[in-house]
């Protein structure tokens, strides 16, 4: 990745806007979402920046770009239509450490806004590294169109809850199954429709009843070109749901990057076509663990009498042609 993805705590930052035109408006209108502590030093402000600055009732320096004033700044926003500005503001930012961003000057950039889909408290950001930018905005309408728009109450309906069902579904992969459910299901569909009193009392009950611990298994996936766009439903969800997660270097390991990202992963040093570790996935899968085995290619596994004898549930998946 070009660029590290990170969301920063808005109650620790102290933004620094240059510039009072339209472009700086646009910038101090997505900082609000987040925080006021905003300052803006320029001379004159467009009439959009002087009305979020009055009603805001955030700092203005009147004055344009000067040295000396980013003491107590950590994130800085260079906005003018001068380019000599904004390379000077960029080199003050950036030996203080100082996230700045460069409009329109990526190379002046330590970080870039991305795309974003605000769902509060979901927020979902999305960035094609400044290579693609009409691809990034297709991208960002698709979504949009996925999403309703009160997708946030869900969030805040799982904090509400999530203490009480923590208390009564002890497995983390027994929380990852009843969430899901609940968040697809009769429930989430009644939070959506403005109805959080039925939803709240169906999943009162829902979790009255004592829920079973997991019973591991291992899914062997065969994924035969190793394409991740090739990767089926069946089997992209069985890998969100895994404990572990088996693969040697003949496996693509892009594949990895559809697991769950908490997942312990056991690279191979021996190819799957000459030795499968049965034995050390029946050990995690005896543990209640859900173990995803990758295999590259199709190939027959080999009989093997532990698993057999073992009382694990084992399955097969063929990845799409």
């Amino acid at each position: 990745m070009k660029y590290f993805p990170v969301f920063l705590d808005a109650t620790k930052i102290a933004a620094m806007v240059v510039g009072g035109g339209d472009v700086a408006a646009r910038k101090i209108e997505l900082l609000l979402k987040t925080t006021t502590n905003i300052t803006v030093m320029a001379k004159a402000l467009s009439p959009s920046v002087e009305r979020l600055v009055n009603v805001h009732q955030l700092t203005w320096l009147k004055h344009n770009y000067q040295t000396g004033h980013l003491s107590n700044i950590n994130l800085v926003i260079a906005a003018t239509d001068d380019s000599e500005v904004n390379k000077s503001v960029y080199e003050e930012a950036t030996p203080l450490n100082i996230l700045t961003n460069v409009v329109d000057q990526p190379e002046l950039c330590t970080y870039i806004t991305p795309a974003i889909i605000d769902r509060s408290p979901m927020i979902i950001a999305m960035s094609s590294s400044g290579s693609a930018p009409i691809l990034l905005r297709m991208l960002r309408e698709q979504i949009e169109r996925m999403l309703p728009s009160g997708y946030g109450k869900l969030a805040d309906f799982s904090l509400k809850f999530r203490d009480h069902v923590k208390a009564r579904v002890k497995s983390i992969r027994n929380r990852r199954t009843f969430w899901e459910n609940t968040l697809r299901g009769p429930i989430g569909e009644a939070i959506l429709q403005g109805k959080s009193t039925q939803a709240e009392q169906q999943l009162i009950a829902s979790i009255k009843d004592k829920i079973s611990p997991p019973e591991g298994e291992i899914v062997f996936i065969h994924t035969l070109t190793g394409e991740p766009d090739h990767l089926t439903l069946q089997a992209h969800r069985e890998m969100q749901f895994a404990d572990a997660v088996f693969y040697d270097q003949d496996v693509n390991v892009d594949l990895i990057e559809y697991a769950r990202r908490d997942a312990d992963k056991y690279p191979q040093d021996i190819p799957a076509s000459t030795l499968v570790n049965f034995q050390h996935a029946i050990e995690l899968a005896e543990k209640g663990q859900k173990v995803i085995y990758l295999l590259a290619g199709h190939q027959e596994l080999p009989h093997n009498s532990a698993l057999l004898m073992s009382k694990v549930n084992s399955k097969e998946l063929v990845n799409g042609a």
